[in-house]
């Protein structure tokens, strides 16, 4: 293979205001070309609105069982008892290591609730968003156990949104410590690695967001520093040398809609 593929991906678009904004930010100045929308959570309808008025921004069902920050919560579409807390919210974690810490596997989890509730994400999104191309899971959902990745496939076939990802391998566009970088230092490490970016298919996800009071709220034990991280993946993505790096390289950005419609 002599060209390098390069498919962006913005995750968690739905989940708060800023997120939304940046999501949509770092497709119409930047690099990503599909972002993954959560359907249980509260700016749902915003992401929708936003996203219906770029209808060429490949959308995925970004399914979620899982609400891991501390002063939002989202909950189950359906009655999914099962898949809940005693708050009533979905747990912080799928699997947790930290005792007295429960996740969803450490649950008695039903996995009739879990097909359920996935499959009204699904219904959610395709009302509104009817285009969407495929499914993707929230922190790891559809590997975390093989019942749930089973179930994940079944939905995948029979809503049309499986999409072959076969022989993309995941780019670290900013290295293994990205979360203790400043925006500056993500900036100019993207910039270096898509230099020595190689031929091939590649998949490079991030969260954008905007440093702002409302990501400052966010944050769980271990990321307290969400709002500059994710303030850093904008930048990275919308910097005008990162852009000229991927033009003078012939780098071909690409969605998981042109990887569908085999276009890579």
């Amino acid at each position: 293979m002599s060209a390098i593929y390069l498919l962006v991906r913005a995750d968690d678009i739905g989940m708060a205001h800023n997120a939304n904004e940046a999501c949509m930010h770092t497709f119409r100045e930047g690099i990503a070309r599909s972002v993954e929308l959560m359907a249980p959570c509260a700016w749902f309808m915003e992401a929708v609105r936003l996203l219906d008025a770029c209808p060429e921004y490949d959308v995925g069902v970004h399914l979620t069982l899982t609400s891991e920050w501390e002063n939002i919560k989202w909950a189950p579409l359906t009655a999914a008892s099962s898949l809940v807390t005693d708050a009533g919210y979905f747990c912080t974690t799928l699997r947790s290591r930290k005792e007295g810490v429960k996740g969803l596997l450490d649950l008695d989890w039903d996995i009739t609730e879990v097909e359920a509730e996935l499959r009204a994400q699904i219904e959610r999104v395709l009302v509104h968003v009817p285009h969407a191309s495929h499914l993707s899971g929230h922190m790891g959902l559809m590997r975390v156990d093989e019942r749930i990745g089973v179930v994940c496939s079944k939905l995948e076939e029979e809503y049309g949104l499986g999409v072959d990802m076969e022989g993309f391998e995941r780019f670290a566009g900013f290295g293994s410590r990205s979360q203790s970088l400043v925006p500056e230092q993500k900036v100019e490490l993207l910039r270096e690695n898509l230099q020595r970016l190689g031929w091939g298919r590649w998949l490079f996800i991030e969260h954008p967001a905007f440093q702002c009071a409302e990501a400052r709220a966010l944050g769980h034990a271990g990321y307290d520093n969400v709002a500059v991280d994710r303030e850093g993946v904008v930048r990275a993505w919308t910097d005008k040398r990162v852009q000229e790096i991927i033009r003078e390289r012939n780098i071909k950005l690409v969605s998981y809609a042109d990887v569908k419609k085999g276009l890579v």
